[in-house]
């Protein structure tokens, strides 16, 4: 009589596919994301962060140092004295530039945010369905240890073979399952880290950009300054007459108006606006707007509507008409922009304010001729003259790090706010149909 076979040579089919559903979940549990309370990073691991403000702080300070550049500066600003034409060209194409990349930043920080948020979400995702993956991956240890009996082995116990196999055939699909789950969840987090990490460099990169254009705008500004035909103590008596006025005048009206007679720089400035072209053809227009060199507008403000870009990148917090925190109506328009962000001319005109005054903080006016003025206030610092003719496009101030109205109060915003207004005859009114329509419609979002 043969020999019987030991059960121990017998294959053992459906402990086997439980232990493959083991090793599989074992190895993707060990690759989820443990919060840092949970498990300290090992001995000199850098987190991400740190290092990336540590490369950006390196760049900066290679940027300062960089002799060579500054010195690239210096050529192109000796090449562009004399010239008003070319040196306003430089200016106003460097302050695109400027505008171009403060809108890059905004859009590369608001894809930070979203790979941020989007990161978080599959942390708290992962760790949701962490303990109930981890009581499943229990429960096959504790199956692999103690096998059912395999039917062809033990047929005495087929019912308990057969219960176990149905057991294992409706638990290891939710397994699956749940395992591809969280192999595309941990797929999406390694994306969602290397794009963060492409970003990241794209903002570095973008921020040396902006300081290097930065300084060439400040040289541009220092040197248009230098070649204004005004002397230094007629511009300086100037300057101390619109101080004084500006003391005395209880509203920005009564001080244009205080202005307009009293200053000779604005009266100077105002008899020019009065003096601009009107009913030009659209040939006419065109050749004027294009001329670098003018000395005066290139076309009458009431034919400017729809053309006359932003003074400011950024989200409209405050528009015109709305209702402010005092009962009344907003006069003007009010733009959360960047942190140190340029501030441009929206129109050609005269700078006919420039300097602190009351709730304003740092008000600049500027006639754009025709009774038309300009007021823009909330600025840190302002890089135009008294009685200066600036070009539309053209820098003329610079954002502080945060508001400096006093009425921003009410805005609730940490970040620097610029306002603008329009005045026809000393009358606030909307300013909305000057704007060309491609940038109001990119600022309103």
């Amino acid at each position: 009589m043969p020999a019987r076979r030991t059960p121990t040579s017998a294959p053992r089919p459906v402990c086997r596919a439980g232990a493959l559903a083991v090793a599989a979940l074992a190895g993707l549990l060990a690759a989820v994301p443990v919060r840092a309370q949970d498990s300290p990073a090992p001995a000199g691991a850098a987190p991400d962060r740190p290092t990336q403000k540590q490369r950006i702080e390196r760049i900066d300070a290679e940027l300062r140092d960089s002799t060579a550049a500054q010195q690239q500066l210096v050529r192109e600003i000796e090449a562009l004295k004399g010239d008003r034409a070319k040196l306003n060209t430089a200016l106003l194409e460097t302050a695109i530039r400027v505008r171009e990349t403060e809108g890059k930043l905004d859009a590369s920080e608001q894809r930070l945010l979203q790979l941020g948020r989007e990161e978080a979400d599959i942390r708290e995702s992962l760790e949701a369905r962490r303990k109930v993956l981890a009581e499943v991956l229990g429960g096959l240890v504790r199956l692999g240890r103690r096998p059912p009996p395999a039917l062809m082995v033990r047929p005495d116990d087929a019912l308990q073979s057969v219960r176990s196999a149905m057991l294992l055939g409706a638990v290891l699909p939710e397994l699956k399952a749940e395992t591809d789950l969280l192999a595309s969840e941990l797929t999406a987090q390694e994306r969602v880290r290397q794009e963060t990490a492409r970003e990241r460099d794209a903002l570095a990169d973008l921020k040396l950009s902006l300081a290097e254009e930065r300084r060439r705008t400040a040289a541009l500004v220092e040197e248009k300054k230098k070649s204004l035909d005004q002397g230094e103590a007629a511009l300086a008596s100037e300057k101390s007459r619109a101080a004084t006025l500006a003391a005395e005048a209880g509203n920005v009206r009564e001080l244009m108006q205080r202005m307009e007679t009293e200053i000779a720089a604005t009266r100077k400035a105002a008899q020019e606006a009065a003096q601009t072209p009107a009913d030009q053809g659209a040939a006419a227009k065109l050749a004027a707007l294009q001329n670098p060199g003018r000395l005066t507008p290139g076309m009458p403000f009431d034919e400017a509507k729809g053309l006359l870009p932003l003074p400011v990148g950024g989200a409209v917090l405050k528009a015109f008409g709305t209702e402010d925190s005092y009962g009344g109506q907003e006069k003007g328009v009010s733009f959360g922009t960047r942190i140190e962000a340029q501030v441009a001319s929206p129109t050609d005109g005269w700078v006919v304010y420039a300097g602190p005054f009351r709730s304003y903080g740092q008000l600049l006016i500027i006639n754009a001729g025709g009774g038309y003025h300009i007021l823009l206030a909330g600025m840190d610092k302002i890089t135009v003259e008294l009685g200066q003719f600036v070009l539309s496009g053209e820098p003329v101030a610079v954002m502080g790090r945060g508001p400096q109205l006093v009425s921003s109060a009410s805005l609730g915003t940490a970040q620097p706010i610029l306002y603008v207004e329009f005045r026809k005859d000393g009358i606030s009114i909307d300013p909305a149909p000057w704007w060309a329509t491609s940038e109001s419609e990119k600022v309103r979002g």
